[in-house]
């Protein structure tokens, strides 16, 4: 399918949910929808699907407008962050439900393959409750696929799992996104789902949509310290600067190098993100000392917080590392890796990587 919305805006009483946006779904590929709470993904979600109905703007669905046609009428699959499912129909019959709906031949056949795909093919005789969070999850997500609608579209549906089961789910979904025919529109804030799910991606903030195109043309090329913002995890840092001849001039007076425009002069903003910060020189690093004032482990990495001269720097550092509060250590960072904004946040330079 291709999904088109044409200066959408929503609005309910005073408050303004979407600000006029346009948009063109890449057919029969994955977008995601990144952002914050609240930065209005659900909400453009909910009009896509004919859930709700835009306060302006047009829903053009492969070249018909669809604008304010309820989603019953509608092909739409959707999942959302709750476990939905039909409690009194066993696993089978929730996933064999839409096959049914569509008078499908051989339907034990495609209930099985799915469940296969979804490993839960020995629940099949279960009903929902007994099953666990992360199973309930796996049999929407299989009736969805069966529903094998045009449109998919998928709210925060593995924000209410642990770790574990997220971190298999998103691989398993990648992979039945890949290999499917739908037009697929998944919502989240986290960076590293939309990474993990590559397609595209749109950022929103507070209503807007403020870039969308390849997961990862945007992600190393955001257009403003907003979406840089929106797509980093941890957050990037962002420090303070000024543009003085053709150099960041940084606070304390170090200059670091950057290609600035040639008409780039006054504040600017050096943004670096966490991953690119390191504790081994490379040849052409900058080095900046500071104290050590947290260090954390989460899953495989480490990040370490140091106080510097041009302020509070944050490093995710692969494997565990130890470090003492309080402790000096030098933190490295190649100019390649760094990104400069101007003074109204729209990006001048971006990372070109090593």
């Amino acid at each position: 399918m291709e999904l088109k919305l044409e200066r959408i805006e929503q609005r309910v009483g005073p408050q303004t949910h979407l600000y006029p946006l346009d948009l063109t779904l890449v057919p029969r590929a994955v977008t995601v929808l990144l952002g914050a709470t609240q930065a209005g993904k659900t909400t453009l979600m909910r009009v896509m699907a004919g859930l709700d109905t835009p306060t302006k703007g047009r829903v053009i669905a492969d070249g018909a407008d669809v604008t304010g046609v309820p989603v019953r009428e509608r092909n739409v699959a959707m999942v959302y962050q709750q476990f939905i499912n039909y409690p009194s129909m066993t696993v089978a019959d929730n996933i064999a439900s839409p096959l049914k709906l569509r008078g499908e031949k051989n339907v034990n056949g495609r209930v099985a393959e799915l469940a296969t795909k979804l490993h839960i093919e020995p629940f099949l005789k279960r009903l929902p409750a007994e099953l666990s969070g992360g199973q309930q999850q796996r049999v929407a997500l299989a009736r969805a696929l069966a529903k094998n609608a045009p449109l998919m579209l998928l709210d925060e549906p593995l924000v209410n799992l642990d770790y574990k089961l997220r971190e298999e789910l998103r691989e398993e979904l990648s992979l039945l996104f890949a290999s499917g025919q739908s037009t697929v529109v998944y919502a989240t804030t986290e960076p590293t789902e939309a990474l993990l799910l590559g397609g595209y991606t749109a950022v929103l903030d507070a209503g807007e949509l403020l870039q969308y195109g390849p997961t990862a043309e945007v992600f190393r090329r955001p257009q403003s310290i907003r979406v840089a913002r929106a797509f980093s995890d941890p957050p990037m840092n962002l420090v303070a600067a000024e543009a003085v001849d053709g150099a960041v001039l940084l606070p304390g007076g170090m200059r670091f190098p950057a290609p600035l425009p040639a008409d780039a002069h006054g504040a600017v903003t050096l943004g670096v993100r966490a991953g690119s910060i390191g504790i081994r020189p490379r040849e052409g690093d900058v080095a900046l000392s500071g104290r050590v004032e947290l260090a954390e482990i989460s899953g495989s990495d480490t990040f370490v917080h140091v106080d510097t001269p041009v302020g509070e720097l944050v490093a995710q550092l692969t494997g565990v590392h130890a470090f003492t509060l309080g402790e000096t250590v030098t933190l490295y960072v190649h100019p390649a890796q760094a990104y400069v904004f101007g003074a109204t946040g729209d990006l001048l330079v971006a990372s070109r990587g090593l």
